[in-house]
């Protein structure tokens, strides 16, 4: 089954869409049938034919990249840095510089704790240090999810499955499209965070049609995306058009 999984998601990234669709056939048949023989025959025909669904090789070498303890003070704070409090990861959503007539300035920082999903705001003298978390990104590619709304990745250089739970996803899941390669987040063996890619190219699936004199400078209109997102986009932008959000933002950049 895991390996139906793998050769699935290969597939989807990679648009061998004739292949993805016996795959997930195959999939389902493993994981519901009962049938000794019929698994055999269908495991033996997969690993015959899995050579061809997989990609032409590929120069790329996936990078996984690791960020040590380092400390830290209120002058190197910055949006989107992960810090380790009381042993968990925060990380800064934005942070405000409150300079005094007498005395050093004060840094209020509005943190997000990444275990447990919750905000907290605290205030630092000038100068206060802190220890950023020691956390580890790994390119994984999206495949399925399940009815308890967790998310099931595939690891893209040793292809094993990594089940996140949906509050490690949440902020970014409407971004998240299957095979898409996204960067899993890990503090201490645990994902804490998904990141999708950003800028991505998606389709305009709904979107009001482009009236004549609705074309003026400045104009703008709401979006659907193929990920299920919606964007505000310039008038010009038609159904069916693809164009480049920064997911970071949940901005549109350009059409393609």
């Amino acid at each position: 089954i895991q390996q139906t999984v793998a050769l699935r998601s290969i597939c989807i990234k990679n648009r061998h869409y004739i292949a993805t669709n016996y795959i997930t056939f195959a999939y389902y048949t493993l994981n519901n049938n009962n049938n000794s023989t019929m698994k055999l025959a269908i495991l033996t025909s997969l690993f015959a034919t899995s050579a061809a669904f997989a990609p032409a090789a590929n120069t790329n070498t996936y990078q996984r990249s690791t960020s040590l303890n380092v400390a830290v003070d209120t002058s190197d704070i910055k949006n989107g840095l992960t810090i380790e409090l009381d042993g968990e990861p925060y990380k800064v959503l934005n942070f405000s510089i409150m300079k005094q007539a007498r005395g050093a300035a004060k840094t209020t920082i509005k943190f997000k704790n990444l275990k447990r999903g919750t905000t907290i705001e605290n205030t630092y003298r000038s100068g206060e240090k802190f220890e950023t978390a020691q956390i580890d990104r790994k390119p994984s590619v999206y495949t399925y999810e399940d009815e308890s709304g967790n998310c099931f990745f595939m690891d893209s250089e040793s292809f094993e499955e990594v089940m996140v739970e949906f509050k490690a996803i949440e902020d970014q899941k409407k971004w998240i499209v299957e095979g898409m390669e996204c960067d899993l987040v890990f503090f201490k063996g645990e994902v804490i965070e998904v990141l999708a890619p950003s800028p991505y190219v998606y389709e305009v699936v709904e979107t009001e049609p482009n009236v004549k004199g609705n074309t003026s400078q400045g104009y703008t209109k709401p979006a659907v995306l193929d990920c299920g997102a919606t964007v505000t986009v310039p008038g010009f932008v038609e159904q069916g058009a693809s164009i480049k959000v920064d997911t970071n933002k949940g901005e549109y950049m350009e059409r393609v």
